[in-house]
């Protein structure tokens, strides 16, 4: 579905993206996480065509912004963090504007509208203005603006950001029903909990590199040779430190006012030994629990190491490499510069406003609703998908006399 290799960013002496590659197979719905400053939003923009990279290569179903612009933009469907709406159109007023701007006819339209608006739990609002809707009712409305002209992927940049917490519950079960019909999302966020609820894959930046990239599962893994174990100690705490100091293979984490966590393996057996020994040395334990790796602590642990330290799994290279990489494709500048004809209005549309999209008389996705739902769940690594797609996406560019 989506390719990135040696995605590389640099403004003047800065490098923001170095040498990034990944892949995003077709019905994930990944996350991409990373601090502040560290490169997420320019890879963000590279991806919808909205800046240009340094050099490296992006294909989105086998389509080349540099080939093939107008259908790689059609393949595309952005929602920013700071979304535009116009507050002096009613909600059917708006999705005709912007369906105007994709050049698709009103009464296909006015027909999506319907479909799209009851999709993103928006039904019987199409008479409402705009600026009489809530910040998490706007950002819904701007979802199913994206999804108007049927796009393969869906980008969404900060999605959750400034929403209540029930805004943000409705965004995520939009989100999660789209992906359950088949669309691939782009969902970046520093909201941890969201994208360890929503994704089934993830990415992690650092300092302008792809840390590490994978399957949700198995990127929890990584490092987990340690697990914590916290003590709430009743009393007797100086006697507790200072025993655990001398048990082997465990270290102390930190300590706090009732509480002691401990680094060890984590085993059912290790932890009754700890405990046991604990409390024959006179020490009064109230309780414990074990503390499982989540994505908030891996991100913590990552994001303060240098970039290329850490191993990635799935096969992917490490440090700045991360993902899967084309070994024929060799990094350099780009082929050829941005087409100067795209443009980039209000929407993120075809810019040949003159070139008719595919006729939509229903959205395929929602067709595929049931079939969907009814095929059984079969996870594939993101090496095998990979091959699939580029088999796929060859044979439709050589149907089609397409040549990328």
């Amino acid at each position: 579905m989506i390719y990135i290799d040696n995605l590389t960013k640099v403004y003047g002496k800065y490098l923001a993206v170095n040498k990034l590659n990944l892949h995003v197979p077709k019905g994930d719905l990944f996350g991409f996480v990373g601090p502040n400053g560290a490169g997420k939003t320019t890879t963000i923009r590279m991806l919808c065509g909205l800046l240009k990279p340094t050099y490296g290569l992006i294909t989105i179903s086998g389509h080349d912004i540099v080939y093939s612009p107008d259908q790689y933009k059609k393949s595309i469907g952005y929602v920013p963090d700071f979304f535009g709406v116009y507050d002096n159109l009613k909600v059917k007023e708006y999705m005709e504007f912007y369906g105007s701007i994709y050049g698709i006819d009103d009464r296909t339209v006015a027909k999506m509208t319907g479909d799209l608006l009851e999709l993103v739990n928006l039904k019987n609002l199409e008479e409402q203005y705009v600026d009489t809707l809530s910040r998490g009712m706007k950002q819904r409305l701007c979802v199913a603006r994206a999804l108007l002209h049927n796009p393969d992927l869906l980008i969404m940049d900060e999605p959750s950001s400034g929403l209540d917490p029930r805004a943000r519950v409705e965004m995520k079960e939009v989100l999660l029903n789209l992906n359950s019909m088949g669309k691939t999302i782009i969902i970046s966020s520093h909201i941890l909990s969201d994208i360890a609820e929503m994704c089934n894959s993830v990415g992690i930046m650092n300092r302008g590199c792809l840390v590490t990239a994978g399957r949700m599962k198995d990127i929890l893994s990584i490092g987990v040779d340690k697990h914590h174990l916290i003590i709430n100690v009743k009393s007797n705490m100086d006697e507790a430190i200072s025993h655990v100091k001398e048990l082997p293979e465990v270290s102390i984490n930190s300590v706090m006012e009732n509480e002691i966590v401990i680094n060890c393996g984590g085993s059912d057996e290790e932890v009754n030994k700890i405990i046991m020994s604990l409390m024959q040395a006179g020490v009064l334990i109230g309780g414990f629990r074990k503390e499982e790796q989540n994505l908030e602590t891996l991100f913590m642990q990552l994001t303060s190491q240098v970039p290329g330290t850490v191993q990635a799994p799935l096969g992917m290279q490490p440090g700045p490499m991360a993902g899967p990489v084309n070994p024929g494709m060799q990094p350099g500048p780009m082929a050829g510069p941005v087409n100067p004809g795209m443009q980039f209005g209000p929407a993120f549309g075809p810019g040949n406003a003159s070139a008719q999209p595919e006729p939509l008389p229903e959205l395929d996705f929602l067709k595929e609703k049931k079939e969907q739902e009814n095929k059984p769940a079969e996870e594939k690594s993101f090496e095998e998908q990979a091959k699939e797609e580029k088999s796929s996406e060859a044979e439709s560019n050589t149907e089609g006399g397409e040549n990328i």
